[in-house]
């Protein structure tokens, strides 16, 4: 059994900051052997985004270009722990927050959800003007 626990959340005025934490427990005594641990949001009433991503072996980090140059992916083995930094954040960041992890390769590289089979409740991040 794998758990996913996110936070850091909450609402923040544009151009502030957050550390949104992703902490992986239960089984991770393999922890590096997950492909890659991905974030993603849902905006308000849309589709999900891909956000981020690291590779637990390694330690590549991969953006998208929405948010490339603001967003931060940093990974802590020891406390199975992947934190994403958010700078300048804007109005169009407002969503729920969610954090993944997962085995398969093609989930890593396509950004898709579905694909990544352990997924944290999820936090919500608003941004006001």
């Amino acid at each position: 059994r794998v758990d996913l626990v996110t936070s850091g959340g909450g609402s923040v005025q544009a151009g502030g900051s957050l550390t949104l934490s992703c902490v992986v427990s239960g089984d991770t005594s393999n922890f590096a052997g997950f492909n890659c641990v991905g974030w993603f949001r849902w905006p308000p009433g849309k589709e999900y985004e891909g956000l981020g991503k690291i590779y637990t072996s390694g330690g590549t980090t991969l953006y998208t270009d929405a948010v490339k140059g603001r967003f931060t992916l940093s990974m802590d083995t020891t406390k199975s722990t992947v934190n994403l930094q958010i700078d300048n954040l804007e109005p169009a960041d407002t969503g729920f927050y969610r954090c993944a992890v997962t085995y398969m390769d093609y989930a890593c590289r396509e950004w898709r959800w579905s694909g990544f089979g352990y997924q944290g409740q999820g936090t919500q991040v608003t941004v006001t003007s």
